[in-house]
């Protein structure tokens, strides 16, 4: 009678001590901390500032160092209100229409069937950068891998919802990232009223209208042809401008 050989399951299983988990964590914690400010100058220089002020003087430093940031940003305002609308306004707007989609991100993803499942897990497209124009977000997506910008375009009724958006459109910009259009109001529902007649005049960038986001929509008439039409009945005629 033959013995079968002795089965063996698998290799020994071993718990990882306690003290290499703490150093892996602490390590992985130190490396978040230094990529964060290597990534954020800005905030870096903020930071240092306010512990001068603080080791310096105290409150009465921090203080005069948010009444003097204060009165620069008032100062930059109302002298060049063109680099406080660049460097100020558009990035913070930016940043809280940043943080409201990201709020919503993953339970719009997941429930919009846009979060592929891989070995247990969602994945989630990468909600990169917000940008408010006017009545329009334009929101930068980095595709999962395997995912097409025609997943978002099924999706972007869905899209509009989450978002509290009437519409959502879908442009394919580059290679994995989608830009998605979100149109928050309809500001082409009034009619617009005949514009103001100047005695200078910009044939390159002429205001005729408004765009969708609310921004004029200026026509190049300079070293370019252009095509008016409109449909029989409406009022309009079709034309050609040299």
């Amino acid at each position: 009678m033959t013995r079968s050989p002795p089965r063996y399951g698998g290799p020994p299983c071993t718990a990882t001590p306690e003290p290499v988990i703490f150093v892996v964590q602490l390590v992985r914690l130190v490396w978040r901390l230094l990529w964060f400010a290597l990534t954020h100058p800005l905030l870096d220089a903020v930071a240092t500032l306010i512990v001068v002020a603080w080791m310096g003087l105290g409150w009465p430093g921090v203080a005069g160092l948010a009444l003097a940031a204060v009165a620069g940003l008032a100062g930059m305002r109302v002298i060049q209100p063109e680099w406080f609308a660049r460097f100020v306004a558009v990035p913070v707007r930016d940043w809280l229409r940043w943080c409201f989609y990201r709020r919503r991100w993953k339970a719009a993803m997941t429930l919009a069937g846009l979060a592929p499942d891989y070995r247990g897990q969602p994945m989630l497209p990468v909600l990169d950068r917000v940008h408010k124009a006017g009545a329009v977000d334009l929101v930068r997506v980095g595709l999962v891998t395997g995912q097409a910008p025609a997943d978002f375009a099924d999706r972007s009724e869905n899209l509009a919802h989450a978002f509290g958006a009437r519409l959502c459109r879908v442009r394919d910009i580059a290679p994995g990232v989608v830009l998605l259009e979100l149109v928050r109001a309809d500001t082409l529902a009034n009619p617009i009223t005949a514009l103001p007649i100047t005695r200078e005049v910009d044939l390159a960038r002429l205001p005729v209208g408004r765009c969708e986001d609310g921004t004029p929509w200026r026509l190049r008439l300079v070293s370019t042809h252009v095509l008016i039409a409109g449909a029989t009945g409406s009022g309009c005629r079709s034309g050609a401008f040299g």
